[in-house]
């Protein structure tokens, strides 16, 4: 399929005709490019309240830990009516690389990361972080080479 552009013989009419395919996903239309073309719009961004939730809380935790108001991960959780145990896979969060982070923050992390990854132990080191994260976006975001330097 290839884009076509005719010009009538008044020459005062033209017609564009630009393959396209329509599909159906989660009661909205989604414009399919043809194969081996680039969509014209930016991948959309896609908020995860759930992960902004769990960071959010995790930040929050971290700093009453820090600040002295809690001297325990378990006076956290008695606070806060929780397993200790969710407390610390939660506070794992906070040891996320700062582009991570702000990758979940600003929606543009992978489509289908999904909190139980988060939840297990992952590396220290943010470039091996990095890898196993990953990213479906631009360079600029978490997972991918920059140019002239290497992601992991």
């Amino acid at each position: 399929m290839t884009a076509e552009v005719r010009i009538i013989d008044d020459g005062r009419t033209l017609t564009v005709h630009v393959p396209i395919s329509l599909r159906r996903r989660g009661g909205r239309k989604l414009v399919i490019t043809p194969d081996g073309s680039n969509p014209w719009t930016p991948p959309r961004v896609r908020v995860d309240s759930a992960l902004v939730k769990a960071v959010a809380r995790a930040f929050r935790w971290r700093k009453l830990l820090e600040s002295g108001v809690y001297g325990t991960i378990d006076e956290i959780a008695a606070a806060e009516k929780i397993n200790d145990s969710y407390v610390s896979r939660m506070m794992r969060l906070t040891l996320l690389a700062p582009d991570i982070i702000e990758a979940i923050l600003n929606g543009r992390q992978r489509e289908d990361l999904q909190m139980r990854e988060l939840f297990r132990p992952l590396p220290a080191e943010w470039s091996r972080q990095r890898t196993i994260v990953g990213s479906s976006y631009g360079d600029s975001l978490i997972g991918t080479k920059r140019s002239g330097q290497n992601a992991a």
